[in-house]
């Protein structure tokens, strides 16, 4: 029997819905031929991995946000909402398309493939399990490339022109204003939209959301602008419209081979998307995480806060276009850091030491009691816990039905979307970490929505901890790492180093094993790292939760950090998949440095928890000879 059907039936046995893995597209591998630096899915080699990770087991790929990034900032969630970055479009896969492949400038491919070979700084070089991103370099040049593309492209036949004339007009709404901020960023040397200076960065800075009295002067600039700027205009809308093209079709790949692909909603927004709504916006305040269990400096990420007095103005239009489109081009979403959209905690913008202001915060729709923020409030005085911290779960004690409802507006375009495209409440994953404010708890509650348990967090001395796999519900999504946090390897090493490892491995014992076996169970853990990973994803599969998510690095045995958050450098955004993954991966699951899914179930299966019978038992037997054929 195929591994992938043993897999599946262990899978099914354990009740388990999904399995996803998580990889964001900086961090897909790419052939040497096609590697400019830079990952993308929609690359030979993306289409190789989605056979990898559907053989493997998995029935899911969650991708990180999308959207166009800076050269300066390469995290994808400052990226754009709307606009897709024009370092995912593989113009190798873009060669073999008969339509679309005189397009591609074949010595400039060449090039920028070279260089990245030749390219051997320190800051960026190959790691010992993974390999990193070439950011800047990719970066300039991918734009040469597509500017070679659109010279082509500038005498194409009538029939490509109507393709793109086509997309440009269903995505009227948010094309040409992204268009617009390239052509004005470049115009003034920055992305920076509030340090344009000179004869009309007054009209600039509102171009697409200009006052009243500034309407007619800003058609006017932009008439300007389309026509002094049209080829750059034009360039944009093209590969946007190739980078879209490339997007559906690997969707449709994947769903042929048997995943589903997950969106990435992220909570904050590009500088272009702020420019182009920021009447939308609060001018006082700006959005942050506050201080938590695993964070307790708090996280002020400047983001904008959409005035709720204008999501009639606009606000709700641009969220459920925004949410419209993610689920156009994906079978999910996972909605980052949802408390920023159901309670957001707001700090003042004036303060001029941000950790004090976020630190000093409060919730926007949950402070009755502040004076500033009384107007916005949903939740009453009477329903506050006295004596407790703003930022507690339990500041908001009770609600009735309309507040929650109140609370959900902005979960209700979401959840709309979902069913407008056919899918059920398990289509969307909320990442609630570590803080669920009580009115977040009720709106999940509302549409049978889990929470995210990163086990790596866990206390397993105290036993109502959050992260606890025995405390986690059938809608929760259960993980032993992510994209914000080492790899597990990386943390296993830490607890051993630290002597720390003595607790958590006799909560695994006690999960996997019973009776004299537990003790057995106990020291192999001590002794062996890779057994001790084996054993805490044994652990998810045995928790009452329905899904399963796993990071790239986790699966490959990588120990490089994907991003450590509050730091800047190199290091964060650029953990990549080496070319040959697959070749490391058969030997690294074979000494267990790599994730080896199989073995792992077959523990999970003959655990005391994992309702072993006798066709369990033959599951797990079959699986555990793929490791030991005697």
């Amino acid at each position: 029997m195929p591994v992938r059907d043993l897999v599946e039936q262990a899978f099914r046995h354990l009740g388990k819905a999904r399995v996803i893995l998580q990889i964001h597209d900086s961090s897909f591998p790419a052939t040497a031929s096609e590697d400019i630096g830079q990952g993308t899915p929609y690359g030979t080699a993306g289409y190789e991995l989605i056979r990898f990770v559907h053989d493997l087991g998995f029935d899911g790929v969650q991708l990180g946000p999308q959207g166009a990034t800076s050269r300066g900032n390469p995290s994808p969630y400052d990226g754009t909402a709307f606009s897709r970055s024009f370092l995912a479009l593989s113009f190798p896969r873009l060669r073999s398309d008969p339509e679309w492949g005189h397009l591609v400038d074949e010595e400039a491919l060449r090039a920028a493939t070279e260089r990245t070979t030749r390219d051997s700084s320190p800051a960026v070089s190959d790691e010992p399990s993974g390999v990193r991103t070439r950011y800047a370099a990719a970066f300039d040049s991918q734009l040469a490339l597509c500017e070679r593309a659109y010279e082509r492209y500038r005498g194409a036949d009538g029939a490509m022109r109507d393709k793109v004339a086509a997309f440009v007009e269903e995505n009227r709404v948010w094309l040409e204003a992204d268009a617009m901020f390239e052509v004005l960023a470049g115009e003034y040397g920055t992305g920076d939209w509030h340090r344009w200076t000179g004869a009309r960065d007054e009209i600039d800075r509102v171009l697409y959301c200009p006052p009243p009295e500034l309407e007619a002067d800003a058609r006017r600039r932009r008439a300007r602008l389309r026509n002094s700027h049209r080829d750059a205009i034009d360039r944009y809308a093209l590969i946007q419209y190739l980078v879209h093209r490339q997007h559906h079709a690997w969707l449709e790949e994947a769903r042929r081979t048997g995943l589903s692909l997950y969106a990435d909603l992220q909570v904050g927004l590009s500088p272009r998307d702020r420019w182009r709504l920021q009447p939308l916006f609060l001018t006082d305040y700006l959005l942050g995480a506050p201080p938590s269990r695993t964070n307790r400096q708090g996280q002020p990420w400047g983001y904008p806060v959409f005035d709720p007095y204008r999501y009639h103005g606009g606000g709700l239009d641009y969220l459920r276009a925004r949410t419209q489109k993610l689920f156009n081009e994906f079978d999910g979403v996972r909605i980052d850091h949802p408390q920023g959209i159901v309670c957001p905690w707001v700090y003042r913008s004036d303060d001029e030491d941000p950790f004090h202001a976020v630190q000093n915060g409060a919730r926007l729709f949950s402070s009755p009691d502040r004076p500033d923020l009384a107007r916005y409030a949903i939740a009453r005085r009477d329903q506050l816990t006295d004596g407790v911290p703003r930022h507690a779960d339990d500041w908001v004690r009770e609600l009735d039905p309309e507040q929650v409802d109140r609370y959900a507006t902005i979960m209700y375009i979401i959840m709309g979307a979902a069913r407008d495209h056919g899918l059920d409440p398990r289509s969307v994953a909320c990442e609630t970490l570590s803080t669920q404010p009580y009115p977040l708890k009720r709106v999940m509650e509302e549409y049978g929505l889990g929470r995210f348990r990163v086990t790596q967090k866990m206390d397993v001395t105290n036993p109502h901890d959050v992260y606890r796999t025995d405390r986690a519900a059938p809608p929760d999504w259960v993980m032993m790492s992510n994209h914000d946090t080492p790899p597990i390897r990386a943390k296993a090493r830490e607890w051993r180093e630290q002597g720390t490892l003595a607790e958590r491995v006799s909560y695994l014992a006690d999960r996997l094993a019973a009776g004299s076996e537990r003790e057995a169970v106990r020291r192999r853990l001590l002794s062996d790292t890779g057994e001790l990973v084996h054993a805490m994803f044994a652990d998810l599969l045995l928790s009452e939760a329905q899904n399963v998510s796993v990071f790239f690095a986790d699966l490959l045995g990588m120990e490089e950090t994907y991003n450590a958050p509050g730091t800047v450098g190199p290091q964060n955004w650029s953990l990549r998949m080496p070319s040959d993954y697959a070749q490391r991966y058969g030997a690294d699951r074979a000494r267990l440095r790599a994730l080896d899914i199989p073995y792992a179930c077959a523990l999970a299966l003959r655990s005391p928890l994992g309702r072993p019978s006798s066709e369990s038992l033959r599951i797990a037997d079959e699986l555990h000879r793929l490791r030991d054929p005697r």
